[in-house]
């Protein structure tokens, strides 16, 4: 996959945080994207579109009648305007988003298996939203799986995000065996042998102990972000409290962004 790291730049740690109602403190990351840098956004595109659709692989899928937007635009990316379709595009936006972050920002390993096997456009894919790996050397007590839950609000209007992607964090340990065979279920599809060895090692806790974290994401536009409304989010009711990872991203007019960088992949493919 042609997987690029150049639109992650953009991704500042603005030093801040969010002080929760429980006392646990979020991260704090501004996304300062420039969408006249036409090197970095094109790069960005493709990156993007090969998680709906492998490029090599676009002239097999569609009909002979359909340009490749075409196809694009109707069979693989969710609806600019059609419900729910734009609610569908600021969440795989955000999760590709926290995706990157974890891959490029923390040297984890994440499969991108999400978004290419959707039947449906505008249905989510079932499941936890991000699975990052890391795998030691020597010591496999040190392997570590962080699970994320992802909430965004591209448009308008303040919301509890950080505290619903607490609530549903909450129950990604229940559905992580479901979350797992999803994911080797797709790579055993998408013919990638080698890196469902990476999946077997985590789906045997019992015999072969690894690290467990969860982590909760709130990824607003400036204007829904709203700092009294997400630092009264509470994490007592979830059962990994004491470790889970919180983050909080804000930028500005994220769904123009979204909805710019889908035509962008659309049509430059």
């Amino acid at each position: 996959m042609p997987w690029t790291n150049e639109h992650i730049k953009w991704l500042q740690n603005t030093g801040n945080v969010l002080v929760l109602a429980c006392g646990r403190e979020a991260k704090v990351f501004r996304f300062n994207h420039d969408v006249n840098d036409q090197k970095k956004m094109s790069a960005w595109a493709k990156h993007f579109r090969n998680h709906y659709c492998n490029d090599a692989q676009i002239d097999l899928l569609k009909a002979t009648s359909l340009t490749r937007a075409d196809y694009l635009l109707s069979m693989k990316f969710p609806s600019a305007s059609k419900a729910p379709g734009p609610s569908i595009r600021a969440g795989d936006f955000a999760e590709i988003l926290v995706a990157d972050y974890l891959t490029y920002l923390h040297n984890y390993t994440v499969p991108r298996t999400r978004y290419d096997r959707k039947g449906v456009p505008n249905e989510s894919t079932k499941g936890s939203d991000v699975l990052a790996f890391k795998q030691t050397i020597g010591k496999p007590s040190d392997d570590e799986l962080l699970v994320y839950e992802v909430k965004a609000k591209l448009s308008p209007g303040g919301r509890s995000l950080l505290q619903e992607a607490i609530d549903h964090s909450a129950k990604d340990d229940l559905r992580l065996a479901e979350s797992l065979n999803g994911i080797k279920q797709r790579m055993i599809d998408r013919n990638e042998l080698q890196s469902v060895g990476m999946i077997n090692r985590f789906q045997d806790s019992v015999n072969q102990p690894y690290k467990l974290r969860f982590g909760a994401a709130a990824i607003c536009s400036d204007s829904a972000y709203d700092t009294a409304i997400l630092s009264g989010a509470s994490t007592t009711e979830h059962p990994y409290a004491q470790s889970l990872e919180l983050l909080a991203i804000q930028g500005s007019e994220l769904m123009s962004l979204a909805h710019a960088l889908y035509e962008r992949a659309a049509y430059e493919v």
